[in-house]
């Protein structure tokens, strides 16, 4: 199981806007610089997360990002739903050995435990 930076620099860029209480627009050269994560990199994954409304868009001298919605409306899975492929990378839908292989629960109760681990949490829960 391996978790891109895509995810990493998008929950760690989610919870840095979390973060800022009175939801003031934060531009990504900010977060970029304080968080060292590539600004490059950064603007297209901020693309994505306002394409899945989880954050907007401020424009103009004084813009920059906030939270779409409430820190406590939004959960890291929320973000990982977005930014991730597939974070186990064992499938075994669609593979011949399914049916008899002994290993395949193991894999669904990982994938079960991640997936509820992340949709538990909300960004708010991350920033106490």
């Amino acid at each position: 199981m391996k978790i891109s930076k895509k995810t990493e620099y998008g929950l760690r860029a989610m919870v840095h806007l979390a973060k800022n209480k009175n939801n003031k627009a934060i531009s990504i050269r900010e977060i970029s610089n304080i968080e060292g994560m590539p600004f490059e990199f950064l603007s297209k994954i901020f693309a994505d997360l306002e394409r899945a409304k989880l954050v907007k868009a401020k424009h103009g001298a004084n813009g920059g990002y906030f939270l779409a919605k409430a820190a406590d409306k939004i959960t890291p899975g929320d973000v990982v739903a977005v930014l991730e492929e597939n974070i186990v990378k064992t499938n075994c839908y669609g593979c011949s050995m399914a049916a008899k292989c002994k290993s395949k629960n193991i894999w669904q109760q990982v994938q079960r435990a991640i997936n509820n681990t992340i949709r538990k949490k909300t960004l708010a829960d991350l920033i106490k």
